[in-house]
């Protein structure tokens, strides 16, 4: 007999954001399931970000409302039941702080008040650390890491965190293509173990690679399906506002630049 579909880990329920007499969504309703990958897919100032901090709870939504694994954000918060990888984190690269400190913060809401971390927490770190690929670099100063090793080493800090829904705002931004597979297969691995993940992401060409579905999103839902239905020429062309597709690859090359923008 065939399992019921587990419930949505994530609900956005016809979320409207304004800010003052600017839309930035409307009507937006999305469901993701635990082991699902979706990505998110729009132009810059399409919405992508405001839909991730109204999720976190960061933003508050002028109308609709976010569900998280049976309750609002800010419980969910308060039980590490979701982590957030917005695109650029805001650090001070010089501050003397290691690898392994920043990634301990992920394990904050797992600690008592004086924040002392205990054998879990160090065993949490050393797997997220290990799992990104990350462990030989554990005691370096954050700033003295590439670009593409500071996105493992924040994508290790909400591993450690341990919650079932993560939030990923432009993982492979300025990464190599050596680090954007790795971060590919290891979003994978984690679905595959029962996170419901989210993911913006620019990279169309590995969009069915990554994610099981997508959104279109551009300040609605424009289309939320199959990556290969997000793919289709007349469904770019309604997002990147591209002109009448001669042929896919086209369209979506011209797609993958204008989000790039």
């Amino acid at each position: 007999m065939t399992s019921a579909p587990a419930d949505p880990a994530l609900v956005v329920d016809d979320v409207t954001v304004r800010y003052d007499t600017v839309v930035a969504l409307q009507n937006v309703t999305l469901r993701l399931r635990p082991g699902r990958v979706c990505g998110l897919v729009g132009t810059n100032g399409s919405g992508k970000s405001t839909l991730f901090k109204t999720i976190m709870g960061l933003v508050k939504p002028t109308s609709g409302q976010v569900t998280i694994c049976g309750t609002n954000p800010a419980v969910a918060r308060r039980r590490t039941q979701v982590a957030y990888v917005p695109q650029a984190e805001a650090v001070d690269w010089n501050f003397p702080i290691g690898v392994r400190e920043v990634v301990m913060t992920g394990r904050y809401g797992h600690q008592g008040f004086l924040r002392r971390p205990r054998p879990a927490d160090h065993e949490a770190v050393d797997a997220a650390l290990e799992r990104v690929g990350m462990t030989a670099l554990a005691g370096r100063q954050i700033g003295q890491l590439s670009g593409g090793q500071r996105k493992r080493v924040f994508v290790a800090r909400a591993i450690a965190q341990g919650s079932p829904v993560l939030l990923l705002d432009e993982p492979f931004a300025g990464v190599d293509a050596t680090t954007e597979h790795a971060l590919t297969g290891l979003i994978r691995e984690l679905a595959a173990g029962g996170h419901a993940i989210l993911v913006a992401t620019h990279d169309l060409a590995g969009l069915a690679r990554l994610c099981d579905e997508a959104v279109l999103l551009q300040r609605q839902v424009l289309v939320h399906g199959a990556p290969d239905e997000i793919l289709r020429p007349e469904n770019l062309a309604r997002a990147f506002g591209a002109p009448p597709p001669v042929n896919s690859v086209q369209t979506e090359s011209y797609a993958q630049e204008r989000a790039r923008r």
